[in-house]
């Protein structure tokens, strides 16, 4: 094994996308026990990557560490996906509100200039770049609120939502609708209207639940 303190991270973070998408996919089933020594006999690696692996999938809930039985893949059933979605819409939401109220004219104009940017890669079916910048775009808004702590939930509820959002923008009529909600969203933070940030907000991550949950069928 020869994995220095400056190849960990990128070894971690490989070995959490592996074992994710083999969560996400059912591979690894629920209530599955994680040893650190198996995984890094798999992988080629000592502990040191393989705990920050495990780390890397506690923060987006796809596993948890139990008291005396160690690390243990989540269930990941509808009702559970869908108090994430609840949990980040009602974040989200906030950060529109908030946004539509304190971003500066600078903001605002490079929120509608990401927007428009986007829109762009949609109509050329640069699905990758513009799942790249729908992650921007989000962020912006994030930090638009101006309150460090709010920033902080959404980050992590966004951590914890992405193994079930990253292939929801990989087809035209995702990325469409995408942009049409994208539309409603910029256009209430530039307004500066809050109730309207809000509800668009609320509609865009119902959008982005009915994708996710339609695949579980």
């Amino acid at each position: 094994m020869n994995d220095t303190a400056e190849h960990a991270p990128l070894r971690a973070t490989s070995i959490a996308a592996t074992l994710e998408a083999e969560i996400i996919t059912g591979q690894i089933t629920g209530g599955t026990k994680l040893e650190e020594q198996s995984i890094g006999d798999r992988f080629g690696v000592s502990r040191t990557p393989v705990r920050e692996a495990l780390h890397l999938l506690a923060a987006r809930a796809l596993v948890e560490r139990i008291p005396y039985r160690g690390v243990i893949v989540a269930q990941l059933d509808r009702g559970r996906i869908e108090q994430l979605f609840e949990a980040m819409a009602e974040t989200e939401a906030m950060c529109g509100r908030y946004a539509a109220e304190r971003m500066s004219i600078g903001e605002r104009g490079a929120l509608q200039s990401l927007h428009e940017k986007m829109r762009s890669l949609a109509s050329n079916g640069e699905f990758a770049a513009y799942k790249e910048a729908n992650t921007e775009f989000h962020r912006l808004i994030y930090a638009g609120s101006h309150n460090v702590d709010i920033i902080a939930m959404a980050e992590a509820m966004w951590q914890k939502l992405a193994p079930f959002r990253r292939s929801q923008l990989g087809h035209a009529e995702r990325v469409s609708q995408s942009c049409q909600e994208h539309e409603a969203i910029v256009r209430a933070i530039v307004d500066r209207d809050r109730g309207s940030a809000d509800l668009a907000l609320r509609r865009h991550l119902l959008g982005a639940a009915q994708e996710c949950l339609a695949k579980m069928r």
